[in-house]
């Protein structure tokens, strides 16, 4: 919505990130009517089992042989050519809009975004950086551990790390902005303000850490689990070692929301 804070800011990224030099691109879902349903009219040409449709290895064939829609092969060259990516959004019922998840489900196609060989720490776009950046209808301090909401660090997880870090971008922590909607004007200013600051160094941050590859048994045989070595090394922990890999012990503080810190805690 073009009147819309969070229409406000994408535009405060677009000016600064511009005014850095940067080549900045913009994909406005709605003003696109961007299909949010992945269904066969992604697929340019025959399906290979049309009498029992898999969509994700349909998909997956299609793009190895260039026949997926036109709608989905724009975004995947602007995510191709692109070093940072930011998505804007307001939080609607703890994920994102579903043209947002539409793009995630029918954009990020096997092959193109993951395969069994890529994933997480060695995923397709490590040499990428992506941002959440979104607009919340309730104050932070209902999602505190305590709140009624629960942990905010529970509610990124899936998006954060079941998404952008599956695919191997370098997740920068999110930048959100509580309960505009309810602000004084002179605090919606006040967070505009904060998120040209951040821009101007944006490229310069740390990302979140994950778990990586190397601490789980990559096979079927293993379960993709944990070693058990690394879970031994974890037991003297006060901590579990990530939001998903809590190991039964309290969340990491600031997990999904605090790039750690030159000695390696969290700020």
């Amino acid at each position: 919505i073009p009147a819309s804070f969070n229409a406000a800011l994408r535009d405060a990224a677009v000016q600064e990130l511009s005014g850095q030099g940067f080549r900045v691109t913009v994909s406005d879902l709605y003003a696109m009517n961007f299909r949010a349903s992945a269904t066969q009219d992604d697929i340019i040409g025959d399906l290979k089992n049309p009498d029992h449709f898999q969509y994700g290895d349909e998909t997956m064939r299609a793009w190895t042989e260039g026949r997926l829609s036109d709608d989905i092969t724009a975004e995947q060259r602007k995510l191709e050519e692109a070093q940072l990516i930011i998505f804007q959004f307001p939080l609607y019922w703890f994920s994102v809009p579903a043209v947002l998840k539409g793009w995630f489900d029918r954009v990020l196609t096997q092959g193109f975004a993951f395969s069994l060989q890529k994933i997480y720490s060695k995923g397709v776009f490590k040499d990428k950086k992506a941002l959440l950046s979104f607009t919340t209808g309730a104050p932070e301090s209902m999602f505190q551990p305590d709140g009624i909401d629960g942990d905010i660090n529970v509610t990124l997880w899936p998006l954060q790390n079941g998404i952008l870090n599956f695919c191997g971008f370098q997740v920068l922590a999110p930048q959100i902005f509580w309960d505009p909607v309810h602000c004084p004007a002179a605090v919606r200013a006040q967070m505009l303000e904060g998120w040209r600051a951040r821009l101007g160094g944006l490229l310069m941050e740390k990302p979140l850490t994950f778990a990586p590859c190397e601490l789980f048994d990559l096979s079927f045989q293993g379960g993709f689990r944990l070693r058990p070595e690394v879970k031994e090394e974890q037991e003297a922990q006060p901590f579990g070692l990530s939001t998903g890999h809590h190991l039964g012990k309290p969340l990491p503080p600031g997990d999904q929301t605090r790039a750690p810190s030159a000695g390696g805690n969290r700020k």
